[in-house]
């Protein structure tokens, strides 16, 4: 990974309905930018659950022919995508997770990071329990079936409240569904409704390729069990305040999404206007560079009055860029994902607009390459506060040592990248364009958590240390 940060994965559930495991397919091809390498799907006729999974895309696992087996009689299915950390890139780490246990079948789709699920893992080990991955997601598994409770409800209730940190959970039974979302509502969880079916989803755009009815979100804190007989609600976890993770609105969710009941595109426009407000720039034209920052970089010519243009192109087809040890690799990576359009640049003053600066490697290539395309200045504005802190809770971070913006202040990014001036969103400026500002977590810039951890033993990413 050169630049770029990581949401840990998406997940979905339907209950009900027609072609349910082509629908769930369909719906986490919208969900694939949330991760990308691994996909995985749990359906039940009612008899067994049967799991179908396998590393890389959704199309790999369409194509492979691997959902046929599972989709006859199939009337509930919970679907993921996801994302791990280097060196845990293994099938036993492949979601949704299938188990055995005594209330019969259990399969989850977990989005997030149980922050304490080391210090349980540890605990388990002691006492003789066995685990097949590294995955947050066992932990949860087993804690739900060592529990005295009388019925599965029950039983995720118990284990549920033990948890810490993020989780957006979905599991699936041989008949029934539950959902549940941790108490500060870290992660994006919606709900929907299409005649009779039922359908969740990490974002709403899953929703739009099925034609399904956007309802509400899973509220923080929220279970809900579905069945044949309906769908049932209940507060299972109180917390004072809510902690929603406003990279979400940075960075990982598409702009055609809904999430935290807000449209991801208008709230990005704002930070885009807000960011021209605070750090304005003499320029010719605004570029974003794409495509996360396509709708600030928007906000940004809007409100300041500066032409929109794209000047830089993204090529889709060439995947994550990875550190290799030669830097001429490296530039060479990022000049095969992106491209100038010199008669755009040459001879002008470019703003370019970004969502966020990580360690600053990619954005200082991209900075040469449109010195090299001709720009006269070049000025980079960036749609959000420095990252300086890592994340708990679900975002795969670099180490404090390697954001760039922990070691530099913002005259020495911009010296580093090789431009005329660099500006970012204030942390206050943020916060108030999602219109809640208490309601949010935007701890990797300003290192206020809104829960405990302990470092020892935290996880990152679903990874147990």
């Amino acid at each position: 990974m050169i630049d770029e940060l990581h949401e840990e994965c998406g997940v979905m559930g339907i209950f009900n309905g027609e072609n349910i495991v082509r629908n769930l397919a369909t719906g986490l091809y919208a969900l694939q930018h949330r991760g990308q390498e691994s996909a995985g799907i749990a359906a039940t006729d009612g008899e067994k659950v049967r799991v179908s999974k396998n590393m890389g895309l959704v199309a790999d696992l369409v194509e492979k022919g691997k959902l046929e087996d599972i989709a006859e009689n199939c009337f509930a299915a919970i679907g993921h995508v996801r994302y791990s950390t280097t060196g845990s890139r293994t099938l036993a780490n492949a979601q949704p997770m299938l188990v055995s246990c005594k209330w019969g079948y259990l399969a989850v789709a977990h989005n997030g990071n149980i922050t304490n699920a080391h210090e349980l893992r540890s605990e388990m080990e002691a006492n003789g329990h066995i685990f097949q991955s590294t995955s947050d997601s066992e932990v949860l598994l087993h804690e739900i079936s060592r529990t005295k409770a009388n019925n599965l409800p029950e039983a995720i209730r118990t284990a549920v409240k033990k948890f810490k940190g993020s989780f957006c959970l979905i599991f699936l039974t041989i008949d029934s569904m539950y959902v549940v979302r941790d108490g500060l509502g870290f992660r994006p969880l919606c709900f929907g409704k299409r005649n009779d079916s039922w359908v969740f989803a990490s974002e709403s755009c899953a929703f739009d390729l099925l034609g399904v009815d956007y309802v509400r979100d899973v509220q923080p804190g929220e279970f809900l069990s579905i069945n044949k007989n309906g769908i049932h609600q209940e507060q299972l976890i109180k917390k004072s305040r809510k902690a929603f993770c406003i990279f979400e609105f940075v960075y990982f969710a598409r702009p055609d999404s809904k999430i935290f009941e807000q449209s991801a595109d208008k709230v990005r426009r704002k930070m885009g206007k807000k960011l021209a407000e605070e750090s304005p720039v003499e320029a010719d034209i605004i570029i974003p560079c794409p495509d996360s920052s396509t709708t600030a970089a928007l906000g940004y010519s809007h409100e300041s009055g500066i032409r929109f243009e794209i000047g830089l192109l993204r090529n889709h087809y060439v995947g994550r860029t990875f550190i290799d040890p030669s830097q001429n690799i490296r530039e060479q990576k990022v000049k095969l994902k992106f491209n100038t359009i010199s008669g755009v640049l040459k001879d002008k003053r470019v703003c370019l607009v970004d969502d966020s600066i990580v360690r600053g490697t990619t954005l200082k290539i991209i900075c040469k390459m449109l010195r090299e395309a001709g720009a006269k200045e070049v000025h980079i504005r960036i749609a959000s506060p420095p990252v300086r802190y890592p994340c708990f809770f679900g975002m795969d971070f670099p180490s404090p040592a390697e954001l760039v913006a922990n070691a530099l202040d913002t005259e020495e990014v911009a010296k580093m990248l090789g431009v005329e001036s660099l500006g970012y969103l204030s942390v206050k400026g943020m916060r108030e364009c999602t219109g809640a500002p208490d309601d949010f977590c935007g701890a990797c810039f300003d290192e206020i958590y809104p829960e405990e951890f302990s470092n020892t033993n935290k996880c990152r990413c679903g990874e147990l240390p």
